[in-house]
């Protein structure tokens, strides 16, 4: 067929043709989208959906038009539009709409008998592209064979695949109006919930949703699923999307453009779908378009590098307003390119996710008996009760009950996969008539399982996960044997860019363990360092899962890798002390921060545990006591690091004491199991032990308080009890107090958030109070003691503050969000409050102070003279109450932090306290936001702040020119808030951004508008604030909120921040976003308020 090109009445072409000129429409007419939807006859509803899905108004805009043409199929033709735009007033977008027809030429084919018919339109090559990805997913991912020795047994998503239960990990993401913490954190339905503002507290749609799992987690699984709803538009991903493009990363190649991945693995090799127009579909189709990227920590090293196309994409450089969601084991590395809107953690199965797994599986394999005993067994197996949350790992535990229940019963998750091994070469040797020996595998099988192993242990450490058949065959393996075996199958790529055969592993994680089998067994004769790289704690976390799986296959494996794993940690973590894990009252260092790691160490002891649980043994043990001079958990009781402890414990002596032992047991299980497996921990007397233990759940019943007592008496050295959030009651409370006697040397004691239910007796409240005060004279050591939000009134505190007599070494109080304690009870503590000369914090948030109870406070302030850290926002002291303080700030010169928001201060109140600014030589925060301050205070306020203190003086005298730092600059104050002062204009904001670069070691700066008087900031100081960005190099936050700008100033300050090195976020209010104004920068966090 011969195709020429000819000019024809451009009106007349198919109405999917009119798709060509939404591009350029949405350009020009961008913010009078919605006069153009009137004129298209939309209803208010429908325009305001459009409007809430979209980020700006040229999304919607394409959104809208869109919308048009499904609404109306042959009936949407560009007459129809041009005719709305004319009545919308939009006669230029008209003119050059009618200049472009007349440019365009329109191919049509002339077929050999002469019939002519027009070729594909580019709208009509968006429609066929969106049918063939939609087909191609229906072919290659509805359908699987999870267990590639069994070429019959076929499943699709919709058998087996259960909703995972996804839990936001950001602290930031869900809203509640009660302080987050991880037991409230609120599980999704599905990512449909992500667009639900009320979950996000997000005003635009997320435009990077970062899904993490552990190995096995089901994440491919789950994108595999998430992708074949979207094209087929049964979730709110499809609905808001016409195209979803489903990337598998392991697959991805260096130097690949994002439409060469896409033609490469998304669509059917067809001649009228081409790179190039792959390319113009992604660029006119932007904002609908919804990438699936599945396993970024299977993306090659050399793909992963700055200025290839995923970190361009993640980036927001290519395609800013198309959507994400990519999936990744953790720390893989995703937010070194992006910051994500949502980050979500697969948590895999629930109990009743699991059980229904199993009715799928055997139903499908005809065996449903099998369900009831595989249940019943699982609940009374520890192990297996944690193991089956992964997917992979309750698949597998599925086939061995098939095969033989016996199998079932291992201990470990190695031992696991050594079974399903043994269960493998036992089925081959029944088919090929070979005896199976009564202990270990044929030589043969051995033999070629070892050689596999080697070669997934050099794609381990080349990050990939397929086997190229050309390299298998030059190291002269029996592939054929090992697919009869059935451990790796045998497939052509679906790449046809990379188009190749090559060997797959039925998981990453079969990989990993067949990889673990050859190292333990190549550790006789070679050293680990070489053998593995491991040279670094970041390379032992990489490897994470092949360290468990080589110290599960052999004890000698297992010692040589923790005499490694130690002498790395004391290269690493020299620097460690176990204060660093307490809570911070002043902002961490940043550099020692960085010197101590205690991120990285957090995880490193998560392995060191996992490995125990593994390779159970007294050596593996030993070596866990050199790696780990600070033993820590951080998770379930279920946890497989939990049952590492738990043996840790039962076999640890007073000899070899880790230097603190840090438990905090997470919520979602039963208080009383919680105390079992404490019991199981510390069942002999441990007198020299340094405990930190936080426990969550429901503590409300004495009967279990006492119980707990009991354990904590084999631990008279407990260091620190953290049991808010509990639901403690008075009642609960009475055995702990009376078990104070055995934690004599108690140093920390927090009983917050427990006045949460406001339910007679079913808070701590007064009486909790009563209970409290007659046990703290056993407790003398304790410097800590934290009730915050207990419910305790005037009452409770005058009742409570005699007792405080016998904790003389008291260095922190927290009375916080009591509010009715009062003027009245505030003289009872103001008392004692000078028998605490060690007093570094003191935290008074909302318990109803007035200028008369400050006028009380303030002398017993006077003599707290180490005290470096003071909260009494949210108190309606005023200026009287703020001059007050004002007058003996001279005698705090220790202070670090400052809180006087919300505070009802006003002029008078902060000219006192720029006055008194120069004595807190050691400030590092000050809030002063939500009063009534105005510009010529909030300057002065900045200008006193932007001096150098003494302490910058001494140690920056003006003469040393080898200063980094300007000598006029104040480098010790890191978190200035002075935002939602109701009477600072944007000619006061001018002048703070003008003068804020004197202030270089800023990491947050909140300088909003209020929300009932929203500031305009002036392009003047728009652009000041761009200039001064880059002059505050450690700066992570900044707040913006009830703040308009023009376009260019908006524009200025948004590219500065997305240049910024550290600026992690940029928060704004959505209705100051001027027309046209570009949201797709990685850092601005919009909201509605």
């Amino acid at each position: 067929m011969v195709h020429i090109l000819y000019q024809y009445h451009p009106w007349s072409q198919p109405s999917a043709g009119v798709r060509k000129f939404f591009y350029g429409t949405k350009e020009k007419v961008s913010s009078d989208w919605k006069d153009l939807a009137f004129h298209l006859e939309f209803e208010q509803p429908d325009i305001d959906n459009i409007e809430g899905r979209n980020r700006d108004d040229k999304s919607r805009c394409m959104d809208l038009l869109e919308e048009w043409l499904k609404r109306n199929g042959e009936r949407a033709t560009i007459e129809v539009l041009m005719e709305a735009l004319s009545e919308a007033n939009l006669q230029s977008v008209v003119d050059g709409l009618r200049r472009k027809l007349q440019e365009v030429p329109f191919s049509v084919p002339v077929g050999v008998a002469g019939t002519e018919s027009p070729s594909l339109t580019g709208g009509e090559i968006t429609d066929v592209f969106q049918k063939s990805v939609k087909k191609y997913y229906e072919l290659k991912t509805s359908h699987f064979k999870p267990l590639i020795w069994n070429d019959n047994f076929t499943l699709t998503l919709s058998d087996i695949f259960t909703q995972l239960e996804l839990v936001p990990t950001s602290e930031n993401q869900l809203k509640t109006s009660e302080p987050t913490r991880e037991e409230q954190r609120k599980e999704l339905k599905s990512l449909d919930d992500l667009f639900n503002p009320d979950v996000t507290g997000l005003s635009t749609a997320p435009r990077c949703i970062l899904i993490e799992g552990e190995a096995g987690g089901g994440k491919t699984t789950f994108l595999s699923k998430e992708a074949l709803d979207a094209v087929s538009q049964k979730t709110e991903l499809g609905k808001r999307h016409s195209i979803v493009l489903f990337i598998r990363l392991r697959e991805v190649r260096e130097g690949e453009t994002i439409a060469e991945m896409v033609w490469d693995q998304c669509v059917p090799e067809r001649k009228d779908v081409t790179i190039e127009s792959i390319e113009t579909i992604l660029e006119q189709s932007e904002s609908h378009v919804l990438f699936l990227l599945d396993g970024y920590d299977e993306l090659r090293p050399e793909a992963r590098a700055a200025g290839q196309a995923i970190p361009k994409l993640l980036s927001g450089k290519l395609y800013p307003n198309s959507t994400i969601v990519i999936t990744s084991r953790p720390s893989a590395g995703v937010q070194q390119y992006t910051r994500p809107d949502c980050h979500v953690h697969i948590m895999g199965f629930s109990e009743e996710h699991a059980e229904k797994y199993m009715q799928q599986y055997f139903t499908v394999v005809k065996k449903q008996e099998l369900t009831s005993n595989l249940v019943v067994h699982v609940k009374d197996n520890e192990l297996l009760n944690t193991l089956i949350q992964t997917p992979i790992f309750l698949m597998l535990v599925c086939l061995l009950w098939e095969e033989d229940q016996e199998m079932v019963s291992t201990g470990t998750i190695t031992g696991l996969y050594d079974n399903l091994l043994t269960c493998l070469v036992r089925k081959h040797c029944k088919r090929e008539g070979v005896d199976m020996p009564t202990d270990g595998l044929p030589t043969e099988v051995a033999e070629s399982l070892l050689q596999l192993g080697k070669l997934a242990l050099e794609a381990l450490l080349r990050n990939e996960t397929l086997l190229d058949l050309v390299e298998v065959e030059k190291e002269k393996i029996n592939w054929e044997f090992l697919l009869k075996l059935g451990v790796v199958s045998l497939e052509v790529s679906s790449s046809k860019l990379h188009p190749r055969k090559q060997l797959n592993f039925s998981h990453k994680t079969m990989q990993e363990f067949l990889a673990g089998r050859y190292v333990a067994h190549a550790l006789l004769n070679q050293d680990i360092v070489e053998l593995l790289q491991l040279t670094s704690i970041t390379k032992a976390l990489e490897l994470s899962n092949l360290l468990q799986f080589t110290c599960g296959c052999d004890s000698r494996a297992a010692q040589a890798v923790m005499e490694e794993l130690s002498n790395v940690s004391s290269r690493e973590f020299t620097h460690l002390r176990p204060e660093q894990f307490e809570r911070p009252n002043v902002p961490k260092d940043r550099e020692m921060q960085k010197s101590c790691k205690t991120y990285v160490y957090e995880d490193f002891a998560d392995l060191c545990l996992t490995i125990l649980s593994e390779r159970q043994e007294p050596e593996v043990r030993q070596g866990i006591s050199q790696a780990l001079p600070i033993v820590m958990l951080d998770s379930s009781i279920n946890s497989r690091e939990a049952t590492g402890l738990k043996y840790y414990m039962q076999n640890l002596h007073s000899a070899n004491l880790p230097d603190r032992l840090i438990l905090h047991i997470h919520g979602g299980t039963d208080s009383r199991d919680t105390v079992q497996y404490l019991q199981q921990c510390f069942k002999t007397s441990l007198p020299g032990l340094r405990l930190d233990l936080r426990l969550s759940g429901q503590f409300d019943s004495p009967d279990e308080t006492a119980r707990l007592v009991s354990v904590l008496k084999n631990v008279p050295g407990l260091r620190a009890l953290d049991l808010s959030w509990t639901r403690l009651t008075p009642s609960s409370l009475q055995p702990l107090v009376q078990g104070f006697s055995h934690m004599s040397l108690l140093e920390e004691l927090d009983l917050s958030m427990n006045g949460i239910n406001l339910t007679k007796n079913r808070n701590l409240g007064d009486a909790g109070m009563e209970v409290l005060q007659v046990g703290l004279s056993s407790v003398p050591h304790l410097a800590v003691l934290r009730l915050g939000v207990v419910n305790m009134t005037a009452v409770g505190m005058s009742s409570l503050a005699p007792y405080m007599r016998h904790l003389v070494g008291l260095r922190e109080l927290d009375i916080s969000y009591n509010y009715k304690i009062g003027d009245t009870a505030l003289e009872s503590l103001t008392t004692v409050l000078p028998i605490f000369t060690a007093m570094q914090v003191l935290v008074l948030c909302s318990i109803g102070i007035s200028p008369t109870g400050m006028r009380t406070l303030v002398p017993a302030l006077c003599q707290l003279t180490r005290l470096i850290k003071l909260d009494i926002s949210h108190n309606a002291i005023g200026d009287p109450g703020l001059e007050c303080l004002a007058a003996i700030l001279h005698h705090l010169t220790a202070m670090k932090v400052l809180d006087l928001s919300l505070t009802d201060i006003s002029d008078r109140g902060i000219s006192s306290l720029i006055k008194a600014l120069p004595h807190l030589v050691q400030l590092q925060v000050l809030d002063v936001s939500y009063n009534n301050i105005g510009d010529s205070e909030i300057v002065s306020l900045v200008q006193t702040l932007c001096q150098p203190s003494s302490l910058d003086m001494e140690q920056n005298p003006p003469g040393d020119k080898s200063l980094t730092t300007a000598p006029h600059c104040n480098t010790t104050l890191q978190k200035l808030d002075i935002g939602n002062n109701r009477r600072v204009t944007g000619a006061g904001r001018v002048r703070v951004a003008q003068l804020i670069s004197a202030l270089p070691a800023l990491t947050r700066l909140n300088m909003s508008g209020s929300r009932h008087t929203p500031a305009h900031l002036p392009d003047t100081a728009a652009m000041a604030l761009a200039e001064a960005l880059p002059r505050l190099p450690a700066l992570e936050r900044l707040h913006l909120e009830y703040i308009s700008m023009e376009p260019a100033g908006f524009q200025a300050v948004v590219q500065a921040a997305e240049e910024h090195p550290t600026l992690k976020m940029l928060f704004y209010s959505s209705d100051g976003v001027p027309e046209g104004g570009n949201t797709t920068a990685s850092c601005l966090k919009l909201h509605d308020y």
